[in-house]
């Protein structure tokens, strides 16, 4: 793992520090007092404030040192109550959302890398909405510390990390890979069960392959042809489909685990016959599967998304060229919560208001 910078406007959250950092931090205290408070952080999900077998006056000094980076601005859930999106502000004024969904055997939480985007893919909100900054550690790992408590109140556990909310996680690199390595090694996350997802930075995705990690990786593809995939994501100019191959190719052969192909589905721009053919000869190239996305609504994009019959009809050609192929539910539509709605705004619908996870000291 390599070292992350620390940034000024991260150094008072109290889940950016290491176990030996603390430690460094604790010399006068008795060697006890770390595993409290790791104990506290990571199993209990707890602020400083609240473990209770700290002493006070050491509790308030964390608490003055160490302040949540994140404050909650905003909480919705869907109707059903399985998806709930929460809009987060940060002392210098930006905006991230974070996503948890529940499902009948999982539960997973969509996580922010950056505040906004400069990836200017025109068919997302966050893409729309322009680039702010990168995430730090401790306003990554905050995310996913609300998630495990919200899921808790439901007597749900956190399962599976996804890095596909706000921003392009390979343009933060050294920031999610620090993320990563405390999620598997601090909150106790396998590998396995996290996800990054990036629109084809291939260089950093080569880097991602040599990394030694079984953490799973989803390319937002869209287009398999360069000019096409060029006017849906931008950086297509810098890295063709090609380059994006041979990276799905090394990841595969480092890691046996194979790509995810993401492809938002966008009415007559990218579920014709042709796309069809086109997708699966990358898939077969990439050794790669396909996660079919119906393309979802969001302010600043006229096109609509494919419809359902089309969906299957393009996943039926696919499986039948040999392409392992599967079609996403989307979730939180009713909430732009679902993927490419998230823009770190106001809440643009009404949806249900919940103040249940809003409490951070439950």
């Amino acid at each position: 793992m390599s070292e992350s910078t620390t940034h000024d406007h991260d150094a008072v959250s109290p889940w950016t520090p290491s176990r030996q950092q603390w430690a460094s931090l604790f010399e006068d205290e008795p060697r006890y007092r770390v595993d409290q408070l790791w104990t506290g952080l990571y199993h209990h999900d707890l602020d400083p404030i609240d473990i209770t077998n700290l002493p006070k006056p050491l509790r308030r000094r964390i608490g003055q040192q160490h302040q949540p980076a994140l404050t909650p601005a905003a909480e919705q859930q869907t109707i059903d109550g399985d998806t709930l999106k929460w809009l987060w502000s940060m002392p210098d004024g930006a905006e991230v959302e974070t996503v948890l969904m529940h499902y009948p055997k999982r539960s997973t939480v969509c996580i922010s890398s950056q505040a906004g985007c400069a990836m200017g893919c025109g068919f997302c909100a966050t893409g729309q909405a322009g680039y702010q900054r990168n995430l730090t550690v401790g306003e990554i790992l905050e995310q996913v510390v609300a998630a495990r408590r919200a899921a808790t109140i439901r007597s749900r556990r956190l399962s599976n990390v996804v890095f596909m909310g706000m921003g392009e996680p390979m343009a933060n690199y050294d920031q999610v890979l620090e993320a990563i390595g405390r999620l598997i090694a601090d909150f106790e996350i396998g590998a396995r069960n996290i996800t990054v997802s990036t629109v084809g930075l291939v260089p950093q995705m080569l880097r991602f392959a040599e990394e030694g990690l079984q953490v799973g990786l989803a390319l937002s593809l869209h287009a398999a042809n360069d000019e096409l995939r060029t006017s849906l994501v931008p950086v297509n100019r810098r890295h063709p489909i090609d380059e994006l191959v041979a990276a799905c190719q090394l990841f595969r052969e480092r890691t046996r685990r194979r790509v995810s192909l993401e492809w938002a589905m966008i009415d007559a721009v990218n579920d014709r016959d042709q796309d069809v053919a086109e997708l699966a000869d990358v898939a077969t190239r990439a050794r790669a599967h396909v996660n079919l996305i119906p393309l979802n609504p969001t302010p600043g994009w006229p096109t609509t998304g494919s419809p359902p019959e089309r969906v299957a009809a393009f996943a039926a050609d696919l499986s039948a060229r040999g392409v392992n192929v599967t079609v996403r539910a989307n979730r939180g539509t009713d909430i732009d919560a679902a993927c490419g709605q998230l823009a770190g705004g106001p809440n643009r619908r009404s949806g249900t208001e919940s103040p249940v996870s809003l409490d951070r000291h439950r």
